[in-house]
This record gives C-alpha cells, sequence and structure tokens, in this order.
C-alpha cells in the first residue's frame, strides 16, 4: 500500500514538473514573441533620446536564450559613434550587442528596465583629444531628459559583460596609449546608484601599454580581480581592491582618479611585495623576454609605484611619480656561463616631483654583486639636472669579460680589468666654479670592445685615471690622465694629460696617433658617416690658461701637428655642417697655423692660408675669445645657406565642424645669420663669386673682420650687372630673426634696366624705373633692420645719398603720363634726363627727394617731395613751358605709383609715417 502511494505521489510530481516546465518553456518562447514589438518600441525611443552618438545595426532579436536565463534583446552588426568632436568615428564597433531586459519591468511597469549588457566580438576605441575631450560621453544622463519623457526605457544596469573584444584606449592629453587583444570583462554591481561598488574580473591575451610613444608593456597576458567604488556625480572612480596578474608577476593596485574640469586628479598605488626575480621580468617588454629563454635568475624583489596630484595641461600642473625597486639576494646567469652574477642587491628610490625632469632625484642606496671572486659595490645620490647635488661612493674589481657573459649584453663583446673606488660629494655648478669633492681612481686595463657593426675590435685599451677635488672649486679640481692608449687597425694612439685648477687651467697633455673617425663611429654603430674623418696628432700641449689669455706666449710650450681630413664640424650658429676637406695645422705656442687649408660648407668653397690664436683657450671655456688673421679664397661662395632655421609654433583648427578643437604644430623658418661672439677674425677675402639674397656679386674683394658678434666689410669691392661697385658695411645679429646693419655704397655707372631685372631690392625701392633704360651712378647710405629672411624691415631704414643720371630715358612712367594727359602735353610723356643729380632721403618709411631739375624739349620741370617704399606719392612738380621756363605750372602728384592723381596747385596733405616698432 505504501508502495502504492509513494509510486502515486512520485507519477503526479514528474507530471506536475513536466507541466510546469512545458508552460516555462512556452512562455519562454511565447513573451519575447507577445512583447517583441513593445521591446523594440521602447530601445529605438530611448536610442533616439539617450545616445549622443549615431547608432546603426543591421537587425534585432529578443530571446531568453541567448544569454540564459535572461530574457535579452540583440542587435546584431552594431555600430556606435563617438560623442563630439569624434561624431563621424566609431566608439564601438560589435558583431553583437545584447540588452537583458528586466521581465517584471515589462509585464507590470511602465517602462522597460534594462539591467544587463552583453558585448560580443567587438572592438571598443576610446580617445581623448589634446584638449582633454572625449569620445565616450555617448549616454545623456537621467538629470538631462525631461519629465514627460521618463516613461521611455531606463537604463539601470548591474551587469556588464564583454566577451573576446578588443580595446583601444588613446588619450593624447596624456600621451598614454594602451590596447587590449583577447579583452573579456564581467562586471558586477548596482550601476544605477549614484555611487556604488562595481566588482570586476577581466582577463587579456594581450595588453599593450605605451606612454609618450615609449613601449612599457608589449604582448602581457593579464589577469585582473578588482573592486572600484564609482561616484558617476563627481566621475571619480575609486580601486579598493585590485588584485592583478602581469604574465607571472603578482601586483597589488590601489588609488583614486577623479575627472576634473579641465584634466585629472589621481591617487595611484601600484605594488608587488616579494615577488621572484624570474617573474618580474616576464612584464618586461618582448626584447628581453627572448634573454630571458637562455638565462636563470633568482632572488626576491619589491617594487612600489606612486602617482599622486592633479594633472591639468593648461595650468602646466602635474602630479608627482616615485618608484621605490628592491632586489635581494639576486642571481643572473646567461646561457650556463661559468662565472654568474651572485649576490646581487639593488636598493632604488626616485622621485619625480610634477613630471618635471629638472626636479629628478635619483637615490640608489645600494647596488652590488659580485663575479666569483670580482665585486662591485656603490651607492649614488642625485639631486637635480642642470645643477646636480651629488653624493656617491663606488668600489670594483670586475673582469668584464665575465661581466659581460653573465648578464648575456648582446651585440657587443668586452674584456679587461675595470678597477676603480671614489666618493664624490656636492653640487656641480659651472657657472658659479662648484665641483663636487671627490677623491676617485680608475684603472682598466688590457680593455677590449668589439660590436657586431664593424668586423675589428679596439684593443689594448688601457685608462689610468685620477680626479682629485678637496675644497669644492674648480680651482682645486685636478684630473690626471696617465697613460690612456688603445690600438685601433694596426694604429696605436697615445695620450697623456694633467689638467689643474679648471679656473686657470694648467695643462700638460701629450697625443700621438692615427685615428680614422668613421671606421671609430662604425664600432658602436650601425648608422654610416656621411664622410670618413681622418685625425693624425704629434702634439705637445703644456701652459696655462691665464698665460694665453695675457699674450705670455714666452710661458707657454705648445709644439706639434695635427692633420685633418674629411673632418665635419658642426655648430649650433650654422645650419649646415662644415666639412675640413684637409689641413695641416702648426702648433707653436698659441698660434696654429695653417697652409692651403681645404674646406666647404654646402656649395661653398674655401682656401685658407693664415693662423688662429688663442685655440686652446677658446676650446675649454666659454669665455675664450678664437682670434686669427688669414687671407679666404673662393671659386663660389653661396651666403644664403649660412643663413639659421628658426622654429615658428602655428595652431591649426582640425575641422570646420570641431572649430574648438586645434592642434599645435611647428614649422621652420629661416633665420639671419648669426655671427658668434667669441670670434676676433680678420679675412682678406676674395671670391670669384658670392650668391647673396638673390644677388649675383663676381670678383668680390675685401677686407673682413669679425669681432664681438659684428661683421665688417672695409674697401670691399665687387662687380655688380656688370658695374665695379665699392662698398664699407657692418652688420650684427641680436636674435636668432633679428640683425641690424649699416652700409655705405659707391656704385658707378650702372644700366638702370639690368639693376630693375636683376636686384631685387633696387626693384622694390625704385619700381618707377620699369621701363627706364640709361646709366645712372650711386653714392648712398643706409641703415636699418633685417627680418628673419634676411630681408630689410622698410620702416626701419635711415639713410640719405644722391643718384647721378648721366643720360637716361623713362619710358611709360604712369606719373609723366598722369601730368602730360592733365596739362595736355604729350611731349612730358617720356621724358629725357641727362647730367642731374637727385639728392634724397629715407625715414620712417619715406623718401623724400630734394628739389632737381631737368631740360626736355623746350620744358623745365622742377619735381620735389615724397614717395613712400609702399608706393604712395606726394610730389610736387612745377612744368616750367617753352621757352625760358618762366611761365610754369605747378601741380600736386598724389595717389600711388600705380594710380597717380595729378591736380593743379600745390596744396597736398603728407604722406603718412611709418615707425618701426620694433628696436
Amino acid at each position: 500500500m505504501d508502495s502504492i502511494k509513494i509510486k502515486s505521489i512520485l507519477v503526479k510530481t514528474v507530471k506536475y514538473i513536466t507541466i510546469s516546465l512545458t508552460v516555462i518553456l512556452a512562455l519562454m518562447f511565447v513573451t519575447p514573441l507577445i512583447f517583441s514589438d513593445k521591446i523594440k518600441e521602447e530601445i529605438k525611443k530611448t536610442a533616439n533620446k539617450k545616445l549622443a552618438g549615431e547608432m546603426n545595426y543591421s537587425d534585432m532579436n529578443v530571446s531568453f536564450f541567448k544569454h540564459f536565463p535572461s530574457l535579452t534583446l540583440t542587435l546584431n552588426d552594431f555600430k556606435l559613434n563617438g560623442s563630439a568632436p569624434f561624431q563621424k568615428e566609431r566608439l564601438i564597433n560589435a558583431k553583437e550587442v545584447s540588452f537583458g531586459i528586466n521581465v517584471s519591468s515589462l509585464i507590470f511597469g511602465k517602462s522597460i528596465k534594462i539591467d544587463e549588457i552583453y558585448l560580443s566580438n567587438s572592438t571598443i576605441n576610446i580617445k581623448v583629444n589634446k584638449d582633454g575631450l572625449a569620445n565616450y560621453n555617448v549616454y545623456i544622463s537621467e538629470k538631462e531628459v525631461k519629465k514627460e519623457e521618463e516613461e521611455a526605457a531606463a537604463i539601470k544596469l548591474d551587469h556588464i559583460e564583454i566577451i573576446n573584444s578588443q580595446l583601444v584606449y588613446d588619450d593624447q592629453s596624456t600621451q598614454l596609449h594602451f590596447d587590449a587583444f583577447s579583452f573579456n570583462y564581467l562586471g558586477k554591481g548596482d550601476l544605477s546608484q549614484d555611487i556604488f561598488d562595481l566588482y570586476s574580473k577581466a582577463k587579456i591575451g594581450k595588453l599593450n601599454i605605451l606612454y609618450q610613444n615609449e613601449h612599457y608593456l608589449m604582448n602581457k597576458k593579464v589577469d585582473a580581480d578588482l573592486i572600484t567604488k564609482i561616484n558617476v556625480n563627481s566621475l571619480s572612480f575609486i580601486f579598493e581592491q585590485n588584485d592583478l596578474m602581469i604574465n607571472q608577476l603578482s601586483v597589488d593596485f590601489k588609488g583614486k582618479f577623479d575627472f576634473l574640469k579641465d584634466g585629472y586628479n589621481m591617487d595611484f598605488v601600484v605594488k608587488s611585495t616579494d615577488s621572484n626575480l624570474q617573474d618580474l621580468f616576464t612584464a618586461f617588454p618582448p626584447k628581453y623576454i627572448t634573454w630571458l629563454g637562455k638565462t636563470e635568475l633568482k632572488g626576491k624583489t619589491d617594487l612600489l609605484l606612486t602617482l599622486k596630484g592633479k594633472y591639468i595641461e593648461s595650468k602646466k600642473i602635474a602630479p608627482e611619480l616615485n618608484l621605490d625597486f628592491k632586489i635581494r639576494d639576486g642571481f643572473i646567469n646567461y646561457n650556463k656561463s661559468t662565472f654568474p652574477v651572485s649576490n646581487l642587491n639593488l636598493d632604488l628610490s626616485t622621485s619625480l616631483p610634477s613630471l618635471n625632469p629638472e626636479l629628478l632625484i635619483v637615490n640608489t642606496k645600494n647596488i652590488s654583486l659580485n663575479i666569483n671572486q670580482d665585486y662591485l659595490k656603490a651607492k649614488m645620490f642625485v639631486k637635480g639636472m642642470n645643477t646636480p647635488e651629488i653624493n656617491a661612493v663606488f668600489n670594483s674589481k670586475i673582469d668584464l669579460e665575465k661581466l659581460n657573459r653573465a648578464l648575456g649584453i648582446p651585440d657587443i663583446e668586452l674584456k679587461g680589468t675595470l678597477v676603480g673606488e671614489g666618493k664624490a660629494k656636492g653640487k656641480y655648478d659651472p657657472q658659479h666654479k662648484i665641483f663636487p669633492i671627490t677623491n676617485a681612481n680608475i684603472n682598466l686595463k688590457s680593455g677590449y670592445i668589439k660590436t657586431k657593426y664593424y668586423p675589428n675590435p679596439i684593443t689594448n685599451i688601457n685608462i689610468l685615471t685620477t680626479i682629485n677635488n678637496q675644497k669644492g672649486t674648480f680651482s682645486d679640481l685636478k684630473i690626471t690622465l696617465k697613460p690612456a692608449e688603445f690600438t685601433f687597425e694596426g694604429n696605436p694612439v697615445f695620450v697623456e694629460a694633467q689638467l689643474d685648477n679648471f679656473d686657470d687651467l694648467a695643462y700638460d697633455i701629450k697625443a700621438k696617433g692615427t685615428l680614422d673617425i668613421s671606421k671609430i663611429y662604425q664600432v658602436f654603430s650601425q648608422k654610416g658617416l656621411d664622410i670618413d674623418g681622418f685625425v693624425k696628432a704629434d702634439l705637445v700641449l703644456k701652459g696655462k690658461q691665464s698665460d694665453a689669455e695675457k699674450g705670455n706666449y714666452s710661458k707657454l710650450h705648445n709644439k706639434g701637428t695635427l692633420e685633418l681630413r674629411n673632418i665635419l664640424i658642426a655648430s649650433e650658429y650654422l645650419p649646415k655642417k662644415f666639412l675640413i676637406k684637409e689641413g695641416i695645422f702648426k702648433i707653436n705656442q698659441d698660434k696654429m697655423s695653417f697652409d692651403n687649408f681645404l674646406a666647404a660648407y654646402g656649395q661653398s668653397d674655401f682656401r685658407m692660408n693664415g693662423y688662429l690664436q688663442n685655440v686652446f683657450n677658446f676650446a675649454t671655456t666659454k669665455t675664450g675669445v678664437l682670434r686669427g688673421s688669414f687671407t679666404l679664397n673662393s671659386t663660389y661662395i653661396n651666403a644664403d645657406e649660412f643663413m639659421s632655421k628658426t622654429e615658428v609654433a602655428t595652431t591649426n583648427t582640425a575641422s570646420s565642424s570641431s572649430p574648438e578643437v586645434k592642434s599645435t604644430t611647428s614649422k621652420v623658418e629661416t633665420g639671419v645669420i648669426m655671427i658668434p661672439t667669441n670670434l676676433d677674425l680678420q679675412f682678406q677675402a676674395n671670391a670669384q663669386k658670392v650668391n647673396f639674397n638673390e644677388l649675383t656679386l663676381s670678383q668680390a674683394k675685401g677686407t673682413m673682420s669679425m669681432k664681438k658678434g659684428v661683421l665688417t666689410l672695409q674697401n670691399t669691392g665687387f662687380n655688380l650687372i656688370g658695374c665695379a661697385v665699392n662698398m664699407n658695411a657692418k652688420y650684427q645679429a641680436s636674435t636668432p630673426i633679428k640683425a641690424i646693419f649699416e652700409y655705405q655704397i659707391k656704385a658707378s655707372d650702372f644700366d638702370i634696366k639690368r639693376a630693375y631685372n636683376e636686384i631685387k631690392i633696387f626693384r622694390e625701392m625704385a619700381s618707377a624705373t620699369e621701363k627706364a633704360q640709361g646709366t645712372i651712378s650711386l653714392e648712398y647710405k643706409l641703415k636699418g633692420r633685417l627680418n628673419a629672411n634676411m630681408e630689410p624691415v622698410y620702416p626701419s631704414l635711415v639713410g640719405n645719398g644722391v643718384v647721378s643720371v648721366k643720360d637716361i630715358k623713362i619710358h611709360g612712367m604712369k606719373m609723366f603720363s598722369a601730368v602730360a594727359k592733365k596739362t595736355s602735353k604729350d611731349e612730358i610723356k617720356n621724358p629725357e634726363l641727362s647730367k642731374v643729380e637727385i639728392k634724397s632721403s629715407i625715414k620712417n618709411n619715406i623718401i623724400t627727394l630734394e628739389r632737381f631739375k631737368f631740360k626736355f624739349a623746350g620744358f623745365r620741370p622742377r619735381i620735389e617731395g615724397t614717395t613712400s617704399l609702399d608706393g604712395r606719392l606726394n610730389i610736387k612738380m612745377r612744368l616750367g613751358l617753352p621757352p625760358l621756363g618762366i611761365i610754369g605750372i605747378p601741380m600736386t602728384i598724389t595717389g600711388n605709383k600705380d594710380n597717380p592723381k595729378v591736380k593743379i596747385g600745390r596744396q597736398s596733405e603728407d604722406l603718412e609715417e611709418t615707425k618701426d616698432t620694433i628696436q
């Protein structure tokens, strides 16, 4: 009986369960069909009202089975554009996006509630421009929606899932970029609240992080378990508990991130404690992973990275970065070396306030290691960059070959024994002649360097150096280099030096050997040189800097030769490199003589003979002045190539649709020719051809000097457009974009038509002579300012002089044509002048013509007045009528050279002056 009852109950139970399941399944199939239209309509309404970005998809469907047991609306081939100013760029591109629907709100509520989002096989591109404007602000919050529109579907999330997707974050305001591939994310929390906790799990197949275009992480696996407190109202994120695995390195990450109106506020702490040294290297960039595969690593590490403070680009505010890093009992053995690195210990702290390199503090409290019986022990503290505060101690005895093999340093082979010890404490400030108190000895024996870039090594490297300074001043600094020698390509090079008192440098230097600079360069770099460089020295230099400065040459003992061939010299004053093709310097005391010294600069060539003085003082100090005198011969000089280059910032608008988005670029403009202030040189120059600012000078001769930044030309003669010209001039550049000049010029009997056609400045200052023919002479003084293109700034010009007309015919000059038309005297239309002197002066952009007369066809014109350098006219003219000119017609000519206006009478308004505003 009991068994029958039990059987009956079981049958009924199975029956009811089956019926229930059937009903549930039926409802799961039917419900989406019943409510499909309502769901789709509400979603469309929500998208239109609450999305600021353009949304598109191919089709949609509703089902319980897509993400069972949730009822979801799925949009296929989903595309969503970003918010301004990225409206035309994709924010999300996904194969599928599913929205989880709250079933009770669907059946009983007035609005549909979306509480889940699923993204599958998606690409998410997050962008922030230089002004901090982001593309992800596409959701219009509840407060921005009008009350009468609140009946639409509400998005109140508590579940976000991203499956097999790619995330790209590119923030140009902070120069931070990262890519996450094979990105899987699950986030849970009541996202409908203003303040909520988000529990997240994330797995990334490959993570790349770049900062300022430098790779910090590449192709790293990440496994993260995160708890984040989010405040929607203030856009604040608090990372309460974040356990990360970067490859095999365990990292704890905590902190806070706030979005400000014009930037960010950050407080991040990244910590890894008691990790294995091996695991740390698995988080390094890929190029170290190859090395890691052949390397045995042991030891423990601690890492603490903090970033705290505000980042506001517009106000130049940046956070403080701190890093503490320790290695304990480290062991490194590359490729099973016989002598591994052991007892490796490192205690390093760095601080970078405001991310400003000038405030950098590096405190290496300890670095030590052993290789068998060899050792290295050091401590170093450095604060600041320009005038660093230094406290360093080191002691070492290292076989470089053993160290090289144990560490597996790529692409270089080292040998030799490096023995050294020393201390340095104090500030390095060359401007105030301060040097750290120092006592150091460094000795390298039997050194050897070979790289993959050049087949032969540098061998027999022996360096014995002592540095001593007991008072912390430049005057107490002593450096001894005895010896320094090496052999390269069979050529030995030997140097000995004793340097004392850097306030008044006492030097004793011996150098002998031959050096092929191009081949030496190839040992250390695979990049080729523009030319081959060759130096051969046999020198003895002994003396004091003060004796060289005062001219006490009898107290100096400087002798020897220095041979140069195909050497490039770069200077901050010149945009191109100066090439010494060949030259032998003969050094005697403070004088360096040279004969037939061949050089080139761009298209220009030079052959020089002469001497230089005070060379050693000039080369070793910033205040030393190089003196010299020599002759310079050239077949061609292109002076335009000596013009400096200046970067000028320009601001461009990104697009017409987004005028607020701007980008800053820089373009290179020419600058004036800079004359170094530490030169005192005299030249007797002879050049067959000189090109300068569209002028071609031939057979140029004269005396040129450079002293204290001023270039002076005396009795300079040259041929210009077939005319003999004599000139004296001065030139000085005060900044890369400003120079002042003055010159006197005398040119006899030059063809006015050729001058107009071939001389730019003549064409601009005497534009009325366009159709003139004949011969004139010129004697003029002029001074003024040049702009960055080495062109005269007209309002700055001041000068006076005389133009002597020998014989000239003026055809088609609009001023005389207008006079002829006004007076009905066609004879004056194309006048001819001979033996006339026209005196004039220039100031404030105005040329003032003194009264001059001439005769033509019975007429006796008399002209005076003013014209401007931009062509405006205020000329007073009296046209004396035949036969004797006693009776005349007074006229004023105004307007401009292209449209002169003639009226009878003497009254006219003075031309407005234009003064030079830059002094």
